[in-house]
């Protein structure tokens, strides 16, 4: 075996060249490997002796894709565009060997050998659009030749992977290796050259790209409401049309004009950030790595609401015993029905079995005592928000739970050192906050107190990857990181409708900037009498007496909206006359009101609000409140994030619009974090925190 650099190596074994990357974790496309792989090709053709090639590579995947790390660098050589031209137009066959994930740039390598065999369990696609951009290394032109424009389509627009069943019936693949995949790949290519097969360039083949004409508009139509705002999903429709409707080589001038406005964007920049971001947020500085974690077997949870079962369906999801405890049964059936329900609902759609529905649903078992949980590595409180009732609660579980389980609170603004005061072990408690519907959401917010021991914080950063959840650790103060930074932007909605913007005005400007829906809208969905009470209710405020008149949101059929039979919303002429009668009564007059100023009273005293969380220390790194914001909030992962959309317009001119609208209200709830002046007196932005 000849090493060729530090990440390949070459061996010939009877006339056939092995080819091996080993580039960990993921092989990816580094200046190593592209160096070896175009070393290993060219002493291959060279040696006489050697009849195919072999790609392959060692450790747990194949080429997973390029190295990000190298995108905000020069390029260095040699670029991959020559060394898959280097492949494509070799005189030898060479076949790529597949094992783990062939993605991105690794799946356009692979394109360019001349045949593929994988085994069993490999998994193909090209995610470049969840970067905010798309496969630049001709992946745009090869795929849709091999499977088809519309299956391209489908994988390029969503970044979703196919199984190696499904790429060898698209021709993606042209065997499945069942033993072992270096002595398959080998027989496969002594197989091509005893027959002589001749070799066969994917730019080439032409026969599938024949489509309807129709199937482009048809399509962009199916994922308008999915990708809404993203540019990178049309851009991908496009290099498919182009490889449809031009020859190769202009579809490949096609893609390189789109991929460098993608790279150049700032949809690409906050999505390569996000992608970092959120690694970075299971990074916890002060708990060492070799913190022994608590072994969770068995999770009990309490109550059987909306939250408690959709908690409990993300143990369940993943083969985790859970009991669910009520103070009724009649609230307990109807809680495990709804589970039930859900699992059918999901096997209806041909996600999961139904077998799938009776394993999970005969892990979830229901009790009305307390007791139950005794045997509990890790027990949840999911009750409303009360906290002499979470009190009461910690204090029974502190006398039933066994010795080093934790307990853990689903609050999402309560403070966690006051319920971990009800008991005599508080470095055993912790937050555990679900965002709702919990059982799909990905985000959890998990709230340290002041006790909590680091083998808890450890065990459940980790536990959050076992379920599922994107995970991230956040200090106690009202409403944690995620809703701190949702009330100033609520107070200032509410307070826009008062100087003339109707609340649809308001949740236009929010929803064209990306978000899933507007504050108002939101509030409707949760439903407006949440903490409201008819019996001290006094009419105070445009939410008091729309309760009062019996507009509680969406489940009323009324509420800041009217709503229909399908609960789409409209601007309702009833709100618009109460808010300028109670504008008129608090003596204000109504004025027109730019999108603008909508967007900036809105976003900016998030962005303000984010930089006092960091400097209190209730979040890690700046990046871990975008990751929040993106996951539990749906603020658009091509903004970044609240404090990456701050860095993209400029900590001054932040800064410049606060004071503004300090000096324009009078409230000095506008006045600017000293931290983020800091920052900005220093040229520094708030990704420099992380």
């Amino acid at each position: 075996m000849t090493a060729l650099t530090d990440m390949a190596d070459l061996s010939i074994e009877d006339g056939i060249a092995v080819l091996t990357i080993n580039n960990p974790p993921v092989n990816a496309l580094s200046q190593g490997v592209r160096q070896g792989i175009k070393d290993g090709v060219e002493q291959s053709l060279a040696n006489d002796d050697v009849k195919a090639m072999v790609l392959i590579c060692a450790g747990r995947t194949f080429i997973a894709g390029a190295d990000i790390t190298e995108f905000a660098s020069a390029p260095k050589e040699p670029g991959l565009h020559p060394v898959l031209e280097l492949m494509e137009n070799a005189s030898k066959p060479i076949i790529a060997a597949i094992h783990g994930t062939a993605l991105g740039g690794g799946l356009e390598t692979a394109l360019v050998c001349h045949f593929r065999v994988s085994d069993t369990g490999a998994r193909f696609g090209l995610p470049e659009v969840n970067l905010g951009l798309l496969p630049g290394a001709g992946g745009t032109q090869r795929l849709p030749r091999v499977v088809g424009p519309a299956k391209a389509l489908a994988m390029m627009t969503s970044g979703a992977q196919i199984g190696a069943a499904e790429a060898h019936a698209d021709g993606l693949v042209d065997e499945i290796v069942e033993g072992d995949l270096r002595e398959g790949a080998i027989s496969f290519a002594r197989r091509v050259v005893a027959d002589n097969v001749p070799l066969s360039r994917v730019r080439d083949r032409d026969a599938k790209l024949a489509v309807d004409a129709s199937l482009f508009d048809d399509f962009r139509k199916s994922i308008a409401r999915k990708t809404r705002g993203f540019l990178a999903p049309e851009y991908n429709i496009r290099c498919i049309e182009a490889a449809v409707n031009l020859p190769f080589d202009e579809g490949m001038a096609v893609e390189a004009e789109l991929f460098r406005e993608l790279m150049s964007g700032p949809q690409s920049r906050a999505q390569q950030y996000f992608f970092f971001a959120e690694r970075q947020a299971g990074k916890v500085p002060d708990v060492p790595r070799d913190t022994p974690e608590i072994p969770i077997k068995k999770v009990g949870v309490i109550g059987a609401g909306t939250m408690g079962g959709g908690i409990s369906m993300n143990m369940a999801n993943v083969g985790i015993p859970v009991t669910i405890v009520e103070t009724k049964q009649d609230a307990l059936d109807r809680g495990l029905g709804i589970i039930r329900k859900n699992y059918e609902n999901t096997a209806a759609k041909g996600r999961i079995s139904q077998d799938d529905v009776e394993t999970r649903c005969g892990l979830i078992t229901g009790s009305l005592s307390v007791d139950d949980l005794a045997d509990c590595d890790l027990i949840i409180e999911a009750v409303f928000e009360n906290m002499d009732l979470k009190k009461d609660i910690f204090s029974r579980l502190d006398k039933i739970a066994k010795p080093g389980a934790i307990l853990a609170s689903n609050t999402s603004a309560l403070d966690v050192n006051e319920i971990a005061s009800a008991t005599s072990r508080p470095e055993s408690v912790i937050g555990l906050h679900f965002f709702s519907p919990a059982n799909v959401m990905k985000l959890l917010e998990i709230v340290r107190g002041d006790a909590t021991g680091k083998d808890v914080i450890k065990t459940c950063m980790s536990f959050a990857k076992r379920i599922k959840k994107v995970a991230v650790l956040v200090g106690v103060c009202p409403g944690f990181v995620g809703n701190r930074i949702l009330f100033p932007r609520q107070t200032q909605a509410n307070q826009l409708i008062l100087e003339g913007a109707m609340p649809h005005e308001v949740d236009k400007v929010l929803v064209e900037f990306g978000m899933p829906m507007g504050a108002f809208q939101m509030s409707d969905l949760a439903g407006l009498d949440i903490g409201w009470s008819a019996e001290t209710s006094k009419g105070e405020t445009i939410r008091d007496r729309l309760c009062e008149m019996d507009r509680r949101g969406q489940k009323t059929g009324a509420g800041f909206y009217d709503y229909d039979e399908k609960r789409n919303p409209n601007p309702s002429p009833v709100v618009e006359k109460l808010i300028r009668e109670f504008a008129a009564e608090q003596g204000k007059t109504l004025r027109d009101i730019s999108e603008e100023e909508i967007l900036q009273r809105c976003i900016y005293p998030m962005i303000n609000e984010g930089a006092k969380i960091l400097e209190e220390g209730i979040a890690i790194r700046a990046s871990d409140i975008d990751v929040t914001w993106v996951y539990g909030y749906g603020w658009p992962v091509y903004r970044g994030g609240p404090m990456h959309y701050a860095d993209s317009i400029g900590l001054d001119e932040v800064i410049t619009t606060l004071r503004k609208y300090q000096e324009m209200t009078g409230d000095a709830s506008w006045e600017p974090s000293p931290l983020m002046v800091r920052l900005a007196q220093e040229g520094k932005n708030f990704s420099s925190l992380n």
